[in-house]
C-alpha cells in the first residue's frame, strides 16, 4: 500500500510540475479524448445545430463582396427550399441583394422573396421601392419577378402601391409579365375584396389580350373576382374558343369548365324531345311556303346556334391531350352541352384514362359511374375495360362493380353473373360484400335473372366467411320483400343457419323475415324466439330489437305458443341499459299487452306491426350525383363544396347572339394613295354577269404589288405594305409539273410503317395559308397497324391540319391522306411523330423554297412595272442543267416547275420574265415575289440559271446571253 501510494504522488508532482511549466508558456494542455467520448460528442451534436451552422456559413456568403458566392450561395438556398427545409433565418441576407445588378443573383433572390415575403412583412417592406423599380427592368422576368413578390405582401398598407403596378402590368409588352398582372388579380382581390371594380375594369381589359398565354390566367382572375359578369365574356367569346387548343394546358380547363356555363346560359338546349336535328337553317332553293309550313308542323327543327358549334367544334382536338384533367373537362363539356347522339365522342377517350394513376382511375370511373346510369349504351361495347383485375385497389374494384352493375341487361347479364362469381371469391372482403350487394341490384333491375341470383345467394350461406354470408342474409331479406310467398323454404333454410351466424346485422336480418312471414313458418318462429330469450343479454343492440318486434308479432298471431316467452322477453328489455330498447320495450307492453292505460291502442296493434311493407328498391350510390356539375370536386365529395358554382338551366329562348359581334376596325391609311387603278368592288346583289365586259374590266385594270423574299426576289417594308391599298392579285391554277416524291418514314425504321410525300400543288382546303401535303403511308410488316395518327409536333406552335386516325392499316395495303401544314413562308422543316396504336416515330418534312408558292396571273406591262420598284432585299437562286439539244420552250418549263410552283407571264420579247407569286401566308391579297429566268451559254450545253423559277410563253427558245 505505501509503494502504491508514494507512485500516486511522484505522478501527481510530475503532473503539476508540467501544469506549471505550460502556464509559463502560456500552453494549454488538454487530454486526447478517448473513443467513447468523440462518439458521445458527436451524438450530442443533432441536426438542428448542423442546420444553424450552415445557415451561418450561408449568411457569409451572402454578405461577401463576391458575386460569385453570393451567386452560388442563392443556389444552395433555393436548393434548400425546393427540399422543404425551412431557410427563412436568412431573410435579412438574402433581401440586401435585391437590388443586385446581377440578374440571375437577383432571379434567385426574387424565388425566394415570394417564398417568405408574406412570413417576414416587416422586412419585406423595407424593399417596396427596390420592387417598385424592379417593375421598370427591361428584363421581362425581372419585371415579372418584382410583381410577383409585391403581391406577396399581404399588408393591406400597400395596396394602392399593388394597384397601380397591376395596372401598368397589364399594358406591359410582354405577354409573360401580362400574365403574372392575371395571377397577382386574385392575391389583391382576396387582401382587399372593396378593389372589386378597379379589378374588373383590370380583367376586362386583359380578356381582350390576344396571347396565349394570358387567356388561362386571366379567366382563372376572372372566375376568383367576378364569376357572374358574364357581359365580359360576349366580346371574347369566339376569340377564347379560338385560342383553346394553344393555351397551357391547366389554362384549358378553366377556360372550358368557364365556357361550359357561359354556354348554358346562352343557347337552347340541345336535348328537345321530338325536334330533329338541323345544323343550320338555310331554307332549299326551290321550297315554298307551303312546304316549309307542312315540315314545321311535323317536327320542330332544332337549329343550333354557330357559337354553340363552335365551342363543341373546337373542344374536340383536346380529347386527344396526354393532359387527363383536359380530357375530363373536353367530356363534362360534352355530357353537359352536346347533342345526345354527340356525346359518344367522349367514350373512347374516358375509358383511355383509366390506364392513368390510380387517382386518376378513381376521378374518372366516379364520372363513368354517374353517366352510365343515364347512358347504357356509351360505355356498353368497352364493358371488358371494367373488368376488375387483382391488382386494383378496393376503391377502384368498387367502382368498377358499380359500373357494371349500371351496364347490365338482359343481354349481358350472364356475362356480368359470371365475372360476379369469381368476384365473390376475392380475399378482399369489402370488395366481396360489394358483389353481393351488386348481384342483388341486378336481380332487382332485370326480372328474367331474379331466381338465379336468389339461389346463387343462398348457396353463399354455406360460404365459411362470415361476411360474405351476412352480406348474402342482407340481399335475400331485400329480394324475398319482392316475391315471399314463394320463397318460404329459403325462409326456413336460414332459420336452420341461424347459430352459425355471428354478424348482428344479419341476425337481424333472419329476425326481421321471421317476424314479418311468421304465419308462414309458424313452427319454426317460435323456436327462434326461444333460442332468443336465451342470449338476448349478450346480444346486440340491433338484434335485441328485432328480439321484441319478433316477441312483439308472434303474440299478435300465436299468443298461445309465445305469450310467456314475450313476457320474459320484455321484462328482460325493461332492465337493459340501451335506453332504446327500454323505450322500444315500453312502447311494445302498451301496444300489445292490453290493459286500462292502454285504452283503445291496443285495437291497432295489429294494424301497426302487421301492416303490409313495400319492397325496398336497391338503386346505385351514383344516382343524384347528377344534380352536380362533372369532374368537380363536389361531385367527387357527393356534397357542395365550397366555391362550387351550380349550372343553370337551358334557357327556354336564346339571347341576343349579337351581343358576341366584334367590330372590326381597319387601320387607318396615312401614306398617299397609289397611282394605279383599282380594282372595282363587285356588288352583291348583281347575280349575273357578262364574261366580256368582265374580262374587259381584268385586262383594263393594273395590278401593282410589292415584293417579298424568295427566288431572286427583292423589296422593302414600304412595297410590303403598299400591296394591301392596291387591286388583289388573282391566284391561278398551278400548271402541270413532274411530282417529287420523297420518304418520310423508312420501313425499318417505322417497324413495318413506312411513309412517302409529296406537294400536290393544290390549294389547302384547310386553311388558304398552308401548303398542302399528301402522304402515303404502307404497311410493310405482317400485322396489322391500328391507330396511325399525328402526335406532338415540334415547335409546339407548329399549325398543322393533320389527317384522321386510321384505325387499322392491313399488311401490303396503302392508303394516301391529306395534310396541311403552316410553314410560316419558312423553309424551316416541321417536325412531328408519326405514331401507330404501340409505338411514335420522329419524322420531319422539309418545304423548298417553291412549294411556298402559289402562282397568279399579271400582265406583262404589270410585270414590267412591278419588277422596277424592288428594292433588292433578299435573293435565292437555283441552277438547272440542261443540253442544248433539249433547251426547248417546254423543257425549260418543265424544268422550272420542277423547282417551284410557278405560272407563266406572256411576253413579245425574247428576255423571259416571270410570273408572280404570293405568299401563302398572305393570300390573297400578299406581297409579290417576283422572279426573272436568264440563261448562260456554255460549251456542249445550255445552262439557265433561273434566279426565279418562272418563264415566260413566247414561243421561241431561251436567248443566249454573252
Amino acid at each position: 500500500m505505501d509503494v502504491g501510494f508514494c507512485l500516486r504522488s511522484e505522478a501527481a508532482g510530475a503532473m503539476r510540475t508540467a501544469l506549471m511549466s505550460a502556464e509559463n508558456l502560456q500552453l494549454t494542455l488538454k487530454a486526447e479524448p478517448s473513443q467513447e467520448e468523440r462518439a458521445l460528442t458527436h451524438t450530442k451534436r443533432g441536426p438542428e445545430e448542423t442546420h444553424k451552422a450552415g445557415n451561418e456559413d450561408l449568411k457569409e456568403m451572402l454578405e461577401s463582396n463576391k458575386e460569385s458566392l453570393k451567386l452560388e450561395a442563392m443556389k444552395r438556398v433555393v436548393g434548400l427550399i425546393a427540399k422543404g427545409k425551412n431557410a427563412s433565418e436568412l431573410f435579412p441576407a438574402v433581401v440586401k441583394n435585391v437590388a443586385s445588378k446581377n440578374i440571375e443573383l437577383k432571379k434567385l433572390v426574387y424565388v425566394y422573396l415570394v417564398r417568405y415575403a408574406e412570413e417576414q412583412q416587416d422586412l419585406a417592406l423595407l424593399s417596396i421601392s427596390t420592387f417598385q423599380r424592379a417593375l421598370k427592368e427591361p428584363n421581362q422576368f425581372i419585371r415579372a419577378s418584382a410583381l410577383r413578390v409585391l403581391s406577396s405582401i399581404r399588408v393591406p398598407i400597400i395596396v394602392p402601391i399593388m394597384m397601380l403596378a397591376i395596372k401598368e402590368a397589364a399594358a406591359d409588352m410582354s405577354p409573360y409579365v401580362r400574365k403574372t398582372s392575371a395571377h397577382a388579380i386574385q392575391k389583391l382581390y382576396s387582401l382587399d375584396p372593396d378593389q372589386k371594380e378597379q379589378l374588373i375594369e383590370v380583367i376586362e381589359k386583359l380578356l381582350k389580350d390576344k396571347s396565349t398565354l394570358v387567356a388561362g390566367s386571366v379567366v382563372v382572375a376572372f372566375e376568383e373576382v367576378c364569376p357572374d359578369r358574364i357581359d365580359l365574356i360576349h366580346k371574347n367569346y369566339r376569340k377564347l374558343c379560338n385560342l383553346l387548343v394553344d393555351v397551357e394546358e391547366w389554362g384549358q380547363v378553366v377556360i372550358i369548365s368557364m365556357l361550359t356555363r357561359y354556354a348554358r346560359t346562352q343557347f337552347t338546349s340541345p336535348w328537345k324531345e321530338g325536334a330533329s336535328f338541323e345544323e343550320n337553317n338555310e331554307k332549299a332553293f326551290y321550297a315554298s311556303d307551303s312546304e316549309e309550313k307542312s315540315e314545321r308542323t311535323e317536327a320542330e327543327a332544332y337549329v343550333m346556334d354557330p357559337d354553340h358549334r363552335l365551342l363543341l367544334r373546337n373542344t374536340k382536338p383536346l380529347l386527344q391531350s396526354r393532359n387527363t384533367a383536359v380530357v375530363m373537362s373536353v367530356a363534362q363539356l360534352y355530357w353537359h352541352l352536346a347533342p345526345r347522339h354527340e356525346v359518344n365522342l367522349v367514350t373512347k377517350s374516358l375509358v383511355r384514362l383509366l390506364r392513368s394513376h390510380r387517382e386518376v382511375q378513381y376521378i374518372v370511373l366516379q364520372n363513368i359511374a354517374t353517366m352510365s346510369i343515364q347512358r347504357k349504351g356509351m360505355f356498353e361495347p368497352y364493358m371488358k375495360s371494367f373488368y376488375v383485375r387483382s391488382t386494383d385497389a378496393t376503391h377502384i374494384k368498387t367502382l368498377k362493380l358499380e359500373i357494371l352493375t349500371n351496364l347490365a341487361n338482359e343481354a349481358n347479364i350472364s356475362t356480368i353473373l359470371r365475372e360476379f362469381q369469381t368476384y365473390v371469391k376475392s380475399q378482399d372482403k369489402a370488395f366481396a360484400a360489394a358483389t353481393i350487394q351488386a348481384i342483388g341490384r341486378c336481380a332487382t333491375n332485370i326480372s328474367e335473372v331474379t331466381d338465379t341470383c336468389l339461389n346463387g345467394l343462398v348457396l353463399l350461406l354455406s360460404n365459411r366467411d362470415e361476411t360474405v354470408v351476412a352480406e348474402s342474409v342482407v340481399v335475400i331479406k331485400k329480394l324475398l320483400q319482392t316475391q315471399p310467398t314463394q320463397h318460404s323454404e329459403i325462409i326456413k333454410h336460414m332459420a336452420k343457419l341461424f347459430d352459425n351466424i355471428t354478424v348482428s346485422m344479419a341476425r337481424a336480418s333472419i329476425l326481421w323475415l321471421m317476424g314479418e312471414y311468421c304465419d308462414r313458418v309458424p313452427k319454426i318462429a317460435p323456436d327462434v324466439l326461444r333460442k332468443m330469450a336465451k342470449s338476448f343479454t349478450a346480444e346486440e343492440d340491433i338484434v335485441k330489437l328485432q328480439t321484441v318486434n319478433l316477441a312483439a308479432k308472434l303474440y299478435l298471431t300465436n299468443s298461445k305458443q309465445t305469450k310467456l316467452l314475450t313476457q320474459y322477453i320484455l321484462n328482460l328489455g325493461k332492465y337493459d341499459q340501451s335506453y332504446d330498447i327500454r323505450d322500444r320495450t315500453r312502447f311494445i307492453r302498451q301496444l300489445i299487452v292490453p290493459n286500462e292505460k292502454s285504452g283503445a291502442l291496443n285495437k291497432y296493434a295489429r294494424r301497426i306491426l302487421l301492416a303490409p311493407k313495400p319492397a325496398p328498391v336497391l338503386e346505385s350510390a351514383f344516382k343524384d350525383r347528377d344534380r352536380y356539375q362533372l369532374g368537380t370536386l363536389s361531385h367527387s365529395l357527393n356534397s357542395k363544396a365550397s366555391g362550387y358554382q351550380e349550372l343553370s338551366d337551358w334557357p327556354a329562348v336564346a339571347p341576343d347572339q349579337s351581343v358576341r359581334n366584334v367590330e372590326v376596325v381597319e387601320p387607318v391609311q396615312e401614306w398617299a394613295p397609289s397611282v394605279g387603278k383599282t380594282k372595282k368592288l363587285k356588288s352583291d346583289d348583281k347575280f349575273y354577269s357578262d364574261n366580256e365586259e368582265e374580262k374587259a374590266e381584268e385586262e383594263s385594270e393594273s395590278s401593282e404589288g410589292s415584293s417579298s423574299s424568295s427566288s431572286s426576289s427583292s423589296g422593302g417594308g414600304k412595297m410590303v405594305a403598299d400591296v394591301y391599298s392596291r387591286a388583289s392579285f388573282q391566284v391561278t391554277a398551278p400548271s402541270f409539273g413532274p411530282v417529287k416524291t420523297y420518304e418520310l418514314l423508312h420501313h425499318m425504321t417505322g417497324k413495318g410503317l413506312s411513309a412517302k410525300y409529296h406537294f400536290p400543288r393544290q390549294p389547302c382546303l384547310h386553311q388558304p395559308g398552308m401548303v398542302a401535303v399528301q402522304v402515303t403511308l404502307s404497311n410493310g410488316s405482317d400485322r396489322s397497324l391500328e391507330e396511325i395518327h399525328v402526335g406532338d409536333r415540334s415547335p409546339a406552335s407548329l399549325n398543322i391540319h393533320c389527317f384522321n386516325t386510321i384505325e387499322r392499316l392491313e399488311p401490303e395495303a396503302s392508303v394516301t391522306v391529306s395534310m396541311g401544314i403552316d410553314f410560316s413562308d419558312s423553309t424551316q422543316a416541321a417536325n412531328f411523330q408519326l405514331c401507330t396504336k404501340e409505338d411514335g416515330f420522329s419524322v420531319s418534312i422539309q418545304p423548298a423554297v417553291g412549294e411556298l408558292l402559289m402562282p397568279s396571273s399579271l400582265s406583262e406591262q404589270d410585270f414590267s412595272r412591278e419588277q422596277g420598284k424592288l428594292l433588292g432585299m433578299n435573293e435565292t437562286s437555283a441552277t438547272v442543267a440542261m443540253a442544248t439539244a433539249n433547251a426547248s420552250s417546254q423543257a425549260v418549263k418543265q424544268r422550272v416547275l420542277s423547282v417551284a410552283n410557278v405560272g407563266e407571264v406572256p411576253s413579245g420579247q425574247d428576255v423571259a420574265h416571270s410570273a408572280p407569286s404570293i405568299s401563302r401566308r398572305d393570300v390573297p391579297p400578299g406581297p409579290l415575289v417576283m422572279k426573272t429566268l436568264s440563261s448562260v451559254l456554255t460549251t456542249g450545253s445550255c445552262r439557265p440559271s433561273p434566279r426565279a423559277p418562272f418563264i415566260r410563253d413566247d414561243g421561241k427558245r431561251s436567248r443566249a446571253e454573252t
